[in-house]
Formats: C-alpha cells, sequence, structure tokens
C-alpha cells in the first residue's frame, strides 16, 4: 500500500504480547470470564471503527490485510432480526468460535494464516461477523519489503498451506490487501453478489472519469468470477456516475468491496485529470421473475389451467367434508333428540310424571290424532310404498293447511331415521343466484359453501374475457351449482343406504345397485315441500329438483314424496320421469263429522292437565254454546287450518257463532286488502276481475271455468284469462277443479271460508258500488277502443274509390259492431249513474 512504511518484527511474537493476559487467564479459576472479557471489548469498539469513525486507521508504514472466511455468512440471519440487540448478543456468539483447541479463534486463525517468515508485525485484528472475515492491521519495514511482495508471499502461502474452518470445510481462507480505504460501518446493510461502484472526484471542483468496462475488469478480477459488467446508460443524468458489478459469489463481492472501497485510480491508469476514488456498496440482486413474466404473458394457458387446478383441489379437499355434513343432516346425527343420554333422561322424566300422575298431553296431537285416524288409510298406504321397489314418485298433494307435511313427517315416517326435507319455497323465493345456491346448500346441509364466490368468479371471468377475448370458465352458471349440490347430495344418500350392508349377509354378492332393488326398506326417503311453489316465475329450480329425484328413483337411491298444492304437478314431473304412473294420494278438506270431533278433541285437552285431570269436567259436557258448533263448521269447512283457528278462539271463550264472525271478517279484510284495493303493476291480474270472481262465487258454489274466460273481463285481459286465473290461484284466492282427463272444468273459493268472505264483501253496498264503478269505467274503454277501431276502418273503406260491391258486407259488419258498442256503452253509462248516486248519499 503507497505511504505505508515497514518494521520488521515476528507476527507470533506480538500475539503473545497483545493477548498474553488473555492467554495467562486460562490457567486461574475465573480463566474463563477473563478469557471473553477482552473479546466483548474488542467486538462493541471495533465494529463502528476507531472512536466509532467508521473507518480503520492506518498510520506510516502501516498496512491492512483483509482475510475471508473466518465466520459464517449465515449469521446474517441472525443480524437482520428486528429485535435482536448486536451489541448484547453478538458478543456472545462470537466468544463461540474461540477454542483454540479447534483452531476456530479468530487469533488463532489470523496466527496460522500468517507465516511467522512474512517480516510484519501485526498490530490490530479487526472482525467482521456479518461479512465473514477479519482485517489484519500491520507494520512492516518498507525499506526490505513492499506491500505487493508481502501479499503475494501471504497468498502463496495459504494457497499451499489451506485453512478450511469447520463452518466451510471446502472453502478455504483467503486474504488480499486492501488498496483503499475500508468503511467499517454497523448499518443493516448485508452482503449481496452484487456491487454498485460510484465514481467520485479526488479533488473537489474537478470532475470525475466513468472507468470503462476493461478498466473495472483489471481492477476486480482478481478477487474472482465476474458475471457481468452493467455500466450507467449513457443518457442517464443521473450523478454521480456508477457502475454495476455481478460476482459470482458473495464472498468474491465483499473481498473486492473491503479491499477496493475508497481506492483512488491516478490519472495515468485513467482515473482522470485529478483522479476517482471509488465507493463500493452492496446492492441486493434483482432476482429473475422468468416465471411470474412466464405466467403473465401467457393468459390463455394460464388462466384455464388455475381454474383447473382450483376445481381439483376443491373436489379433493372439500367433497368429502361436503358428504359428510350431508350425511350428519340425513342421519340426525347431531340431533340432541336422537341422543340416548337425551333419550334416558326423558324416559325417566315420563316414569316421575306416571308416579306423580302428572298427566300432559299436547293439545295439538290430541285433535290432529282425530284426522289421522279418518286418513289412516293414506298413511297406511305410504309406508306400504316405501317398502315395495319401484321407481316413480310419490305425490302427496292438497290445498294449503290440508296437513300434508304433518301427514307425511309426523305420521308415515315417524320414527324412520334417515330422511332429508327439503323445503322448495325460501329457494325458489330467494333473490340472486348468490342467495339460491346458499338456501338450496342449507336446505341438504351442504357445507362449507362458498356462494359469494359465484359473484366475484363472474367478475373475474368478465375481467379475463375482455383481456384475452375467451371465457376462462372460472364463473358457474346457477345450474351446475346447483347440479353439483344434488350430486353430493346422491353421493351421501347412496353410502347412508349402503351403510348397513355386510360383509356375511347372504346377498353379499350383489352389486350395489342390485342390492339397492333387493332392499327398499333400506334406502333413505326424501320429502321435497311446497313444489311449484310460485313455478310461474322460475321453472329452473324445479326443473333440477325433478331431474334429481327422478335420477334418485331410477338408480334405487332413495324414496321421494312430493307435497304441492298445485293439481298439474304432473306436467313438471313427467318431463323428469316420462312414461311412469305417480304413486298419488289427495289430500282434500275434513268432513263435517270430522272437522267436528277435531275441535272437540282440542278442547278437551286441556282437561286432562294437571295431578287431578281425572276428576275435572270435560268442556264438551258443561259448554251450552258447542250447539252452534255445527252450524259454524258447515260455515267454516273442513280446511285443517281454519279448523285450529276456530278451536283457540273458542277455547279462549267465545261462541262458535262469534269466532265464525270474527274468522269471515278477518277473512274478508284479507281478501280486501290483498286483492280489491291492491293496484300493484307487477301482479297478473287487476283488482276488477278479482272482483268479478267474488260476485260470482258469492251466489254460486262454483263457476265454470271456460263460461268465465269468455267475459268482457278476462277476455280483454292483456296476459290472457287463463294466465290470471293460474295466478289467481297461486294466490290461494280461487281453487280450480279438474274435469275428465286433467283439464281445468269448474273454479271454487280457495278455502270454503271465503264463500262466507265473499258474501260478507257483496254485502257492502258501497264497496260494491265503487268495485263495479270501476269494473265499468274498463269495460267503458274497451267498446271505446273497440268503436274507435271500427270507425278507422270505416273510414278506409269509405275512401276507396266507387265503394266496390265486394265490401258492403264487411261494412255492415263494422257499423253493426259500431251500434252494438255504442248501445254497451250508453247501458255502462246508465249503471255508472246509479253506482255514483251510491257512492254520494252512502257511508
Amino acid at each position: 500500500m503507497p505511504g505505508l512504511r515497514i518494521f520488521p518484527g515476528r507476527p507470533t511474537a506480538y500475539l503473545a504480547q497483545v493477548f498474553t493476559p488473555r492467554l495467562s487467564c486460562l490457567n486461574q479459576s475465573n480463566g474463563a470470564k477473563c478469557r471473553y472479557n477482552r473479546l466483548e471489548k474488542r467486538w462493541r469498539t471495533d465494529q463502528a471503527g476507531h472512536e466509532k469513525t467508521g473507518h480503520i486507521n492506518a498510520g506510516p508504514n502501516e498496512g491492512i490485510f483483509f482475510l475471508d472466511n473466518v465466520f459464517p455468512l449465515r449469521l446474517n440471519l441472525i443480524l437482520g432480526l428486528p429485535f435482536f440487540n448486536a451489541q448484547k448478543f453478538l458478543p456472545r456468539i462470537l466468544n463461540r468460535y474461540q477454542n483454540p483447541v479447534a483452531n476456530t479463534d479468530p487469533v488463532v486463525l489470523t496466527e496460522r494464516a500468517i507465516p511467522q517468515t512474512l517480516p510484519i508485525k501485526v498490530l490490530e485484528i479487526l472482525p467482521r461477523l456479518k461479512e465473514g472475515g477479519a482485517f489484519v492491521r500491520f507494520s512492516h519495514d518498507p525499506a526490505k519489503v513492499e506491500t505487493l511482495e508481502l501479499e503475494k508471499t501471504l497468498r502463496d502461502f495459504l494457497k499451499k498451506n489451506q485453512i478450511k474452518p469447520w463452518f466451510n470445510p471446502i472453502r478455504r481462507v483467503r486474504a488480499f490487501l486492501v488498496h483503499g480505504k475500508p468503511w467499517v460501518e454497523d448499518l443493516n446493510r448485508f452482503p449481496s453478489s452484487r456491487l454498485k461502484i460510484q465514481f467520485l472526484p479526488a479533488t473537489p471542483g474537478q470532475a470525475a472519469a466513468e472507468l470503462p468496462q476493461e478498466l473495472l475488469y483489471s481492477l476486480f478480477r482478481r478477487y474472482g468470477k465476474i458475471i457481468d459488467i452493467i455500466t450507467q446508460p449513457a443518457d442517464s443524468k443521473e450523478v454521480p456516475r456508477y457502475a454495476h458489478l455481478n460476482f459470482m459469489k458473495v464472498r468474491h463481492a465483499i473481498m473486492a468491496k473491503n479491499c477496493m472501497h475508497g481506492y483512488t485510480v491516478p490519472p495515468t491508469d485513467g482515473g482522470g485529470c485529478a483522479g476517482t476514488i471509488l465507493k463500493l456498496e452492496y446492492e441486493k440482486r434483482k432476482k429473475a421473475h422468468w416465471i411470474r413474466d412466464w405466467l403473465v404473458v401467457h393468459p390463455r394457458i394460464v388462466i384455464p389451467a388455475v381454474a383447473a387446478l382450483f376445481a381439483t383441489i376443491t373436489v379433493a379437499i372439500f367433497d368429502p367434508v361436503r358428504t359428510f355434513f350431508i350425511k350428519a343432516r340425513v342421519t340426525h346425527s347431531f340431533h340432541i333428540t336422537d341422543n340416548k343420554a337425551y333419550k334416558w333422561l326423558m324416559s325417566q322424566a315420563t316414569k316421575a310424571n306416571d308416579i306423580l300422575n302428572i298427566r300432559r298431553q299436547n293439545t295439538e296431537d290430541a285433535g290432529l290424532r282425530v284426522i289421522w285416524d279418518d286418513r289412516k288409510d293414506d298413511i297406511e298406504q305410504i309406508r306400504s310404498w316405501l317398502i315395495e321397489t319401484a321407481d316413480t314418485f310419490i305425490v302427496v298433494q292438497g290445498p294449503r293447511g290440508s296437513g300434508k307435511k304433518e301427514l307425511v313427517l309426523n305420521q308415515a315416517l315417524k320414527g324412520r331415521k334417515n330422511t332429508l326435507v327439503i323445503d322448495c319455497k325460501p329457494i325458489q323465493e330467494a333473490r340472486g343466484d348468490s342467495a339460491t345456491i346458499g338456501v338450496a346448500a342449507r336446505a341438504v346441509g351442504y357445507r362449507p359453501v362458498f356462494s359469494w364466490m359465484n359473484s366475484m368468479s363472474s367478475l373475474l371471468d368478465l375481467a379475463a374475457q375482455g383481456t384475452i377475448g375467451t371465457k376462462t370458465g372460472f364463473s358457474e352458471t346457477l345450474d351446475t351449482q346447483l347440479d353439483k349440490i344434488w350430486q353430493n347430495t346422491s353421493t351421501a344418500l347412496k353410502q347412508i343406504a349402503l351403510q348397513a350392508r355386510k360383509k356375511d349377509d347372504k346377498d353379499s354378492d350383489l352389486g350395489e345397485d342390485e342390492y339397492l332393488q333387493a332392499h327398499p326398506e333400506r334406502r333413505p326417503v326424501v320429502v321435497i315441500g311446497n313444489f311449484l311453489h310460485k313455478s310461474q316465475e322460475n321453472s329452473l329450480i324445479y326443473d333440477k329438483i325433478s331431474e334429481w329425484a327422478a335420477s334418485l328413483t331410477t338408480t334405487n337411491i332413495a324414496h321421494v314424496i312430493f307435497l304441492t298444492n298445485d293439481v298439474s304437478f304432473s306436467k313438471s314431473l313427467s318431463r323428469a320421469l316420462p312414461g311412469r304412473v305417480f304413486r298419488q294420494i289427495s289430500l282434500g278438506d275434513c268432513s263435517p263429522e270430522v272437522a267436528k270431533r277435531f275441535v272437540i278433541n282440542h278442547l278437551d285437552a286441556d282437561a286432562f292437565d294437571g295431578p287431578h285431570a281425572e276428576k275435572k269436567a270435560l268442556p264438551s259436557e258443561t259448554r251450552k254454546d258447542l250447539v252452534e258448533l255445527d252450524e259454524s263448521i258447515q260455515t267454516l269447512g273442513g280446511r285443517l287450518t281454519d279448523l285450529e283457528f276456530l278451536a283457540r278462539r273458542i277455547k279462549t271463550g267465545e261462541t262458535p257463532k262469534k269466532a265464525i264472525r270474527e274468522i269471515i271478517e278477518q277473512s274478508a279484510s284479507e281478501i280486501l286488502k290483498m286483492f280489491l284495493l291492491n293496484t300493484d303493476s307487477d301482479k297478473s291480474y287487476s283488482p276488477q276481475q278479482a272482483w268479478l270472481l267474488v260476485k260470482k262465487l258469492a251466489s254460486e258454489p262454483s263457476i265454470r271455468y271456460n263460461e268465465l274466460l269468455l267475459t268482457d273481463t278476462y277476455k280483454s285481459s292483456p296476459s290472457g284469462g287463463e294466465a290470471t286465473l293460474q295466478a289467481l290461484e297461486q294466490a290461494e284466492l280461487i281453487s280450480i277443479v279438474s274435469g275428465p282427463g286433467g283439464r281445468p272444468s269448474a273454479i271454487k273459493p280457495g278455502k270454503p271460508v271465503y264463500a262466507a268472505a265473499f258474501r260478507r264483501l257483496c254485502q257492502d253496498k258501497v264497496l260494491s258500488a265503487r268495485l263495479d264503478l270501476k269494473t265499468l269505467d274498463e269495460l267503458t274503454k274497451g267498446e271505446v277502443k273497440g268503436i274507435a277501431k271500427a270507425e278507422q276502418e270505416l273510414s278506409v273503406l269509405g275512401g276507396l274509390p266507387g265503394q266496390p260491391a265486394e265490401i258492403s258486407k264487411r261494412v255492415r259488419y263494422l257499423l253493426r259492431k259500431v251500434l252494438v258498442g255504442q248501445e254497451k256503452v250508453e247501458g255502462y253509462e246508465r249503471e255508472s249513474k246509479e253506482l255514483k248516486k251510491i257512492l254520494t248519499e252512502s257511508f
């Protein structure tokens, strides 16, 4: 190194002199403490240079060697931790390498690395843990030997006598002369194989020279293999100018940085007019993102592949979980009522009630027992169908409130464990695809379900289509999502049907399909309620459910029972299962005798509550007003929900006539608000069409279906008269009775009590006048339009030249139509005048 002078001396003698206090303490009782304290002090003072200036002060006739591979670079993992206190913990880590026996002490390594014949005197050793090396400051006699010759001698010695530490037995210790002014900082900057070289002027005010690649290569190649040299772009205006050096290994970059930082390139070597100072710093290498780049530039391949991978993972991970939860719902594994401990507690409670003579009877069960006795044949019929092998549907049809669900679930399937109940009403009424998927999944126990992913995947698919021009397959339609839910449910049902099969059974040699066909009693039962509820709005849900139900029955996986209010259910089910005869049970209203027994049993059930229930008198024997019950039931009809409502009102103390009067008033009020005064434009019927039905059914028990369609009110309907009647039937204002061949033949009130409600509404003269006036206005508008249309055609015919004889019949027809229409309009106006008089005189 220029400017340094050499004094002769032996390195071993110097080491013994400097570290004698430490070595002499080895034989003392507190030798460990004396051994480590010296090095801890040296570590704390040397990491930031002399007096924390960041530099090593090399005086005259002094030089600096940098020894590599003294410490492992893996210590950077600890040094980089944000909570790690280097001042506290690093001395302890450094002391772990001080083992003279293992030759891992930095002093011992230095003593071994510097031969005794080298004419230098070691003055100081500065360890650099994060760079895995150490600086050795020495003095020498420049009159006897030059520093470059000392470096050559030392390097030849280390090459011949290789020193390999235990943590890196492959690489040897290397040493180079420091030509610059090393910067020994303790910042959180860690070594990298990439160096950034900045070119600074040696004299302020002068310009620094930008060194070419050839000169940089000649200066730095000696420290290790250089992969590439990248100079600053010519059009870049960033100052100071710089270049990048990419070494093959990190330790090569460490050696170059510590030996050449602060080196001044003289003008004679291309350093400009006044010389150029090299400032070196580590720069993190930017990793090549070729995988990411390839994925970005090939979306047509990547996006479908990601979708397929996602679908595969979903099927592999989530489908078994979903199948497990569906099985748990079907088998009622998590229901507390099926728990053995719960059953034991309930049995003990029942015994205690019997001992204490406390008899409590459910009022509803007491009343329904009469209904079930009346429908015992239907219950037994359903049970017999469930043990037969027939690949068809069981359909229980009846008006709303006729007890279809209670008949099937509480009676026909009583005690049967493997049952699945699906209510179509919430699925059909759900708004949006995500909500529909969520409700359908909850109905069968399908979880986890990510219904929100359907909307997100649709957005991703739309964005991808705008980017690459084609759909990626991320999004799935409602049809596909429902198919997945039903498919998983079919898998779970089949596993449940086969779970009782054993290897030692007599028919163990049968296949799965043959076994299920031979044992219909082991198949689970799927009950689909509210089938075809609001089917005119969207039939997709019912089409999918019926197709899935058909697959269950044809493959002998499960029995399927449909509960529906719609009498035209066969049209929908025949599309899914054509050529089959459905097993059907039609439930109607109860007979007057059964209805009366139902109400009386409801009243008498309360007499059996309490410890002395047998001593109480029955209400049916004490209440004299129950003589009115026959007449009240005749008015109310045999609808199960209405009978239950009547029994509750009588139980509160009302007489049967008063209870019937209140029920009729309530029904009339509901009809008035929902059908006659509701002007919602979204409905498929108008108040005038509903009022015409109310007036006709108030005077007759039923009206002819086709006769009603021929009336002016329904004939002029924009949506068609039949669509209007179907909407009114769906709203339960009326019920359509089928005739021969299943065609609609007659129209009746939706409930028996509605007949009395219709009569009650027609008795209100003001209401009748108001609604009749609106009906006449609509009819008048229709006739006026017809007259205007006929007059327009007559005007066109009258403009023909010569008045051809061929149009005479058409002209007479149009004139007669105008006459008839005018007569109707005049008649409507006379009726309207009378109705307006009623409205002005009455309240």
